[in-house]
């Protein structure tokens, strides 16, 4: 009964300038990232509450030339039936479909993806998350083929599709010396459910109270 999240949140995306005008102007267009080393499998991505984190990701995708203008829109959703890795009931669930994930890799005689560093990453924040993406990928595979295969049977499920994924990441090296806190922590939402993104907005500059 309490599994579902309803309640509206917010949420910034970091992009190029254009991208930001567009999603502004045509909502309803949202393209989902489908990388191989998604931190949280594929989907739109926000940084919850935390705008400055997604400039300073945007302006990292300046330096490497993927992207012209950095820039951050804002957005509105809410989380519905999430894939929380802040609760463990989902992150056993996460490393239950890890098990059943590596025998079938072992069965079509591959390997099992690996999480990987950028290059000359002193941190090593294993930036590559293409086992990570992989699990949660499979994951939503065999829910989905569990849904498919109990309505042809019998008209319903009781399984269900996550329409988003959530988790905490630690990143970027100790605030100060011997910390625990680094300087990039931060949360991020995978929106897999694009209906669960009620509108976007251009932040606005804080002024002067009173």
């Amino acid at each position: 009964m309490y599994k579902r999240r309803p309640n509206l949140m917010l949420g910034f995306h970091g992009c190029d300038q254009s991208v930001r005008d567009k999603l502004v102007a045509i909502p309803d267009k949202v393209k989902k990232s489908q990388e191989i080393y998604d931190w949280l499998g594929n989907g739109f991505y926000v940084w919850e509450n935390n705008q400055s984190r997604a400039y300073k990701w945007a302006l990292d995708k300046q330096a490497r030339g993927t992207l012209e203008i950095p820039s951050v829109i804002g957005v509105v959703y809410h989380l519905d039936y999430c894939l929380d890795f802040t609760d463990s009931e989902f992150i056993d669930i996460l490393s239950s479909y890890y098990e059943l994930m590596k025998v079938d890799l072992s069965v079509a005689g591959k390997e099992v993806p690996k999480n990987r560093d950028l290059p000359k990453d002193e941190y090593h924040d294993l930036i590559f998350r293409e086992l990570d993406c992989a699990v949660i990928e499979y994951l939503h595979q065999k829910i989905d083929e569990q849904i498919k295969r109990d309505i042809a049977r019998k008209g319903y499920s009781e399984y269900k599709y996550f329409d988003t994924i959530r988790g905490i990441f630690t990143e970027g090296g100790p605030a100060f010396d011997g910390a625990g806190i680094q300087t990039r922590n931060h949360i991020q939402v995978c929106i897999r459910n694009l209906n669960c993104i009620k509108g976007f907005f251009i932040p606005r500059k804080e002024v002067k109270f009173p």
